[in-house]
């Protein structure tokens, strides 16, 4: 359908809607371009302040994806008239405060009345136009690091079902809430080819669209991913949200073997970490500037599938 869309050619339009990527980019000069992006979603914790902050930084992450600083961002509210107002004003002002935490200034906003909460941001940043970070860029050989942990979706599902260990949603939690600011700031001075983050279409949905976009096959060891506590647990017992039935289905034809975590590669993520592309020797000067990093995978030359799991 995208294919379709009519498009005007610009010279200043340096990233746009082709591969997928994290945000779109437009120049404004020789040493300035606009980043922007929009993201928003249903409520994924119980409290609205929590739920606030988590939808701000899933909304600046993309920005810090394409090497960008944010700067402006404008907040996106469905509300159902009879909620509560107490509810919505703690989730303005848990997103305002992620929003300032990220140095960037709310400018205001857009709401309608809906039966289903909804809430993100559309954030606009800037970047040199020759430090963007696309995912377009991965080559033979790279080493795959992820920033974070992998399993937001089914704990979250688990929590919905009262299956979740309080402790286990806590861990979950504090990792949606973390900015990608200091992830993406360890990338300055180190040779990155390609980055995007991790976010709803899982990490499988994610790393097909850097490999289809770099012309590569990712190679993902599941062994080497790290999945918060409580998430393998949470989906052997059956605590599948909806969005991994979606991700499964759309790439299951572009992966190749199997997995006994299978399922956590397609669980789709908020506010999760950086997936990046770069040579060995700078990913292990990567793992040493930001230690929660870790190598989960390779890219190899283009084979039949985009994507290979074991």
């Amino acid at each position: 359908m995208l294919a379709r869309i009519p498009r005007v050619q610009n010279p200043n339009l340096l990233v746009g809607f082709d591969n997928a990527d994290d945000a779109g980019v437009f120049r404004l000069s020789p040493t300035l371009a606009l980043v922007q992006t929009v993201d928003f979603f249903t409520p994924i914790v119980d409290d609205p302040f929590t739920f606030g902050a988590i939808a701000a930084a899933n909304s600046l992450s993309d920005i810090y994806a394409m090497g960008g600083t944010p700067v402006t961002a404008l907040s996106i509210l469905a509300w159902p008239g009879s909620e509560d107002l107490e509810d919505l004003e703690e989730i303005l002002k848990g997103g305002a405060e992620k929003i300032h935490e990220a140095g960037a200034v709310l400018l205001g906003g857009h709401s309608v009345t809906d039966p289903e909460v909804k809430f993100g941001y559309a954030v606009t940043g800037t970047i040199r136009p020759d430090r963007i970070k696309t995912n377009a860029g991965a080559r033979p050989g790279d080493v795959l690091i992820l920033t974070k942990k992998i399993g937001t979706g089914v704990i979250a599902t688990a929590l919905k079902r009262n299956l979740a260990l309080p402790a286990h949603v806590d861990a979950t939690i504090h990792s949606m809430l973390q900015l990608n600011n200091t992830a993406a700031a360890a990338m300055a001075r180190l040779e990155i080819h390609a980055v995007t983050d991790v976010t709803g279409f899982g990490l499988l949905g994610h790393a097909r669209e850097m490999a289809l976009a770099s012309g590569v096959t990712l190679e993902i060891d599941s062994r080497r991913v790290q999945f918060f506590d409580g998430a393998v647990e949470c989906a052997r017992t059956g605590a599948i949200p909806g969005g991994l039935k979606n991700n499964r289905e759309f790439i299951v034809s572009c992966v190749e073997g199997g997995s006994e975590f299978e399922d956590l590669l397609y669980d789709p993520q908020t506010s999760g970490g950086l997936l990046i592309a770069l040579p060995e020797h700078d990913a292990a000067r990567y793992v040493r500037k930001y230690p929660a990093a870790y190598v989960m995978g390779r890219a190899i030359e283009k084979q039949e599938k985009p994507l290979r799991i074991s």
